[in-house]
């Protein structure tokens, strides 16, 4: 299995639930793997035989400028993109953390992570 991975993006956003959190934004903190069998050798130095991590970088940001109302809504279209421009993944993990979510205490972050798993029949 190969991993390619991004850990800690960091974006200025404006996902939340509440009217306000939409208006004010927040920091958000990005966390992206994802595992696929190697079907061809290294050694040729191609980028086409694996995941552009610079790919994924686009696509986390392009999902991070759409405001939604759930960080499981903007992790999933990080997913359903992930799975098609890359068919050949086995598995992507996406975690979503909330810098100092808007609570009445004290809290560094609130967390949200999806893992898809490509069916065996696919």
């Amino acid at each position: 299995m190969v991993r390619v991975a991004l850990q800690g993006v960091r974006f200025f956003a404006f996902h939340g639930f509440y009217p306000e959190e939409r208006v004010l934004g927040n920091h958000f903190i990005v966390d992206v793997d994802v595992e696929f069998l190697q079907q061809h050798h290294f050694t040729n130095d191609e980028i086409a035989h694996t995941v552009n991590y610079e790919q994924l970088y686009i696509i986390v940001a392009k999902h991070m400028k759409q405001p939604r109302k759930l960080l499981e809504t903007v992790v999933q279209a990080i997913i359903d993109e992930l799975k098609t421009t890359y068919p050949f993944v086995e598995t992507i993990r996406v975690g979503l953390k909330k810098l100092s979510p808007p609570l009445p205490g004290i809290v560094e972050h609130s967390f949200i992570e999806i893992t898809y798993h490509k069916p065996d029949d696919v």
